[in-house]
């Protein structure tokens, strides 16, 4: 199986590097930036064998052109239908991609924008802005409900399936995500681990959907007792989980 590595971009950005085991092909998800791409390439003395992108963001998508100066006619997989004009393998809900021989379906995960994707499979799963480690992007064009819904799709991944999400946002979210639950000792317990791995320079990622499922509030919203510490101003009637899921973005949007 291929070997997945992160390359820093930006202050929090990571871009995951798809390494074939046996061959010097890589593939990259979301180069914000181009030149850690060229200086991982050339490191490791590998050659770039085609980009995926999970949404048109600039930070997810501004180093392509530059890419393709140095690789040219290499593929561009994306959304459909997406404001990123690159885009030379367009992509629809339930498609499949085989690269660096992993075969990943497409997910359409409208919420952060409308275009969002994510490349899935039991084992690994590019999540972009989608689904954080204890956290979900902010609502920019779809509605909390569509979100809401893109992260149930994701929910439906195997407990060990490795989530590599694009920033290094761990330890915000689980700020927030311990305002939420504070008798969560399971939360508590990750926090801990995630500190350590940050003072040591280390991501905090890929997490695990597992791990997501305990520690996440987005992914919880359909728990009993979720809105327990919900701040006065946003307390109201929430008949339906993903009306519990608005009440906890708006939360966060000013945490």
């Amino acid at each position: 199986m291929a070997q997945v590595e992160p390359i820093k971009a930006f202050n929090d950005n990571y871009i995951w590097a798809i390494c074939s085991q046996h061959e010097q092909h890589t593939w990259v998800v979301d180069p914000g930036q181009s030149q850690p791409v060229l200086t991982f390439l050339k490191a490791n003395n590998r050659r770039l064998t085609g980009i995926l992108i999970t949404h048109h963001h600039w930070d997810h998508t501004d180093g392509v052109a530059e890419l393709l100066l140095q690789f040219p006619d290499i593929p561009i997989y994306g959304p459909k239908d997406s404001k990123f004009s690159g885009i030379t393998h367009p992509l629809s809900h339930n498609d499949n991609v085989t690269i660096a021989g992993i075969t990943f379906k497409v997910v359409e995960t409208p919420g952060h924008t409308l275009d969002h994707i994510c490349y899935t499979n039991e084992q690994i799963t590019f999540t972009g802005d989608t689904l954080f480690s204890g956290g979900c992007g902010r609502l920019f064009e779809g509605t909390a409900e569509q979100m809401w819904h893109s992260l149930e799709l994701l929910k439906q991944l195997p407990d060990t399936c490795q989530i590599y999400c694009t920033h290094e946002y761990t330890l915000a979210n689980l700020a927030f995500a311990q305002a939420v639950e504070p008798e969560n000792q399971i939360l508590s317990d990750y926090i801990a681990w995630c500190h350590q791995q940050r003072e040591k320079g280390l991501p905090t990622l890929p997490t695990t959907m597992g791990k997501e499922r305990n520690v996440n509030p987005f992914l919880r919203s359909d728990q009993a007792n979720i809105l327990t510490h919900l701040p006065t101003d946003l307390q109201g009637l929430s008949d339906q989980h993903w009306q519990s899921f608005a009440k906890l973005r708006l939360w966060k949007d000013n945490f």
